[in-house]
């Protein structure tokens, strides 16, 4: 059974978001519990989360169906000490938050490399590949890290693929690997995959074909046990372009065909699958259309 939803606002406090959720009729929803472009945040009371749960209940979604995000600030792969010690802050205070409100998973992106390599430079290649495999080392270590900080909680650490625009990581099925790989407990992380990023940086799922071809390379490099969620996006740009620019449902270079497939697809059952589509207006119908693609 497929759960899709929408990214919705927690704007006034985060027990609005199931909310803006039920006014979808979704059966699924990601949420920042916390402004995401700030690093400080209050911490959450005791009457917020009471509410945010009891509204939830009344939603009749489950925790297990909700992708919380984490902050836009927070790189777990920055190469100056003290920034990445402030993300890695940040980011443990992220996962406690998620545990109080009683959920169970936290997207987030790997991080980015930041090293600046003028693409006329002969070894440019190599020096990339070097900076990536670095910083990937430093993301394992800061989830280790995070992991053994939350011990006591069940939040797992859902690394979200990217589109691999400017020094981003996770643009590869073998980052995301990488990484899983040199987590000590690999039952506390997970992946999410966004159709956008998916295509964007270089992997197809427009016909058939290419969809299983993707898929089968995610299942045989990474693993589907470890898929935990999808972000649910066509795409402004053309596939490759490494560029993250998310459009409508069936507006971009993607297609219908794409999502006709995950809809079907046995993988994304009793996961969130979340639309972070540009036009909120119209996400309640996208919702609906999605459901319309499933062949009974």
């Amino acid at each position: 059974m497929k759960f899709v939803g929408a990214h919705v606002s927690a704007s006034g406090g985060v027990f609005n978001a199931p909310l803006n959720a039920k006014a979808l009729n979704a059966k699924a929803f990601a949420l920042f519990t916390k402004n995401q472009k700030r690093w400080e945040a209050k911490p959450l009371d005791t009457k917020t989360i009471d509410l945010f749960k009891k509204n939830l209940e009344d939603s009749g979604i489950l925790p297990k169906h909700i992708l919380p995000h984490d902050s836009y600030l927070i790189n777990l792969g920055h190469p100056e000490e003290e920034k990445l010690i402030k993300s890695r802050d940040a980011f443990i205070d992220e996962l406690q938050r998620c545990h109080q409100l009683g959920l169970d998973r936290l997207n987030f992106h790997p991080g980015s490399h930041l090293v600046k390599i003028a693409k006329k430079d002969p070894e440019y290649a190599l020096k990339i590949a070097k900076a990536e495999d670095i910083s990937l080392l430093v993301v394992a270590e800061s989830m280790n890290r995070a992991i053994e900080s939350t011990k006591d909680l069940n939040v797992k650490l859902v690394i979200e693929n990217t589109a691999g625009q400017g020094t981003n990581l996770g643009y590869k099925f073998e980052h995301l690997a990488q990484i899983i790989d040199r987590i000590e407990d690999k039952s506390r992380v997970g992946v999410c995959l966004d159709t956008c990023h998916t295509f964007t940086s270089g992997y197809d799922l427009r016909i058939r074909k290419a969809y299983d071809k993707t898929m089968h390379s995610f299942d045989t490099i990474v693993g589907s046990e470890y898929l935990m969620g999808m972000h649910i996006n066509d795409s402004k740009v053309k596939l490759g372009s490494r560029v993250d620019r998310h459009h409508s449902l069936g507006e971009g270079e993607i297609g219908w065909d794409a999502f006709r497939f995950i809809m079907n697809d046995d993988r994304m059952d009793d996961i969130p699958l979340i639309l972070e589509t540009i036009d909120d207006s119209i996400w309640k119908k996208e919702i609906e259309n999605l459901y319309k693609l499933i062949v009974y």
